[in-house]
């Protein structure tokens, strides 16, 4: 048993000694890394932080101005708003009179045709069938005369061609 002891103690010796290794190399693992995290946040001191500085001032004199177009931006739309509202207001009451013009003038106009209408019926009743009936009484006399002074020429011994009477055109009014 004595050897077992023996192997038993310097397996564990065997395995402190690497774990005292393995802390080490933790060690100095981590003392590079530390000096690279201090390399990194100096530079961030240096570079970084004035950015953010100057940023942070730049904001802070901007903020007013930002405000005050936000302020601008927001009567603008207002006002604008109201513009939109009364000149929708405007172009309702314009549309609504144009209706009623347009329904005012179609009204007049089918008057007006209708009157028309009733005129020409009357001035056809009034006034043509008595010319046309004139015009037909008046052809029918000419017709006549010229048969008879064409019947007298016969008998003179005139030998000229029977004249035909030639329908005149109705009158045009």
């Amino acid at each position: 048993m004595d050897n077992l002891l023996i192997v038993f103690i310097a397996l564990t010796a065997a395995a402190i000694l690497l774990q005292a290794g393995l802390l080490a190399a933790m060690y100095l693992s981590m003392r590079k890394t530390s000096a690279r995290v201090e390399s990194l946040a100096d530079e961030v001191k240096t570079k970084v932080l004035p950015t953010i500085d100057t940023a942070q001032a730049t904001l802070s004199e901007i903020k007013p101005n930002i405000a005050a177009i936000v302020a601008n931006i927001k009567e603008t739309s207002a006002s604008l708003r109201e513009e939109i509202q009364r000149v929708d207001a405007t172009v309702s009451d314009v549309v609504d009179r144009a209706r009623l013009q347009i329904i005012r003038a179609d009204e007049m106009l089918t008057r007006t045709f209708d009157r028309v209408e009733q005129t020409s019926d009357v001035v056809q009743k009034t006034v043509m069938s008595p010319v046309r009936q004139f015009s037909g009484m008046i052809q029918g006399v000419a017709a006549g005369v010229e048969y008879f002074f064409a019947g007298r020429a016969r008998k003179n011994g005139r030998n000229r061609e029977a004249r035909r009477p030639v329908p005149q055109d109705e009158m045009f009014i």
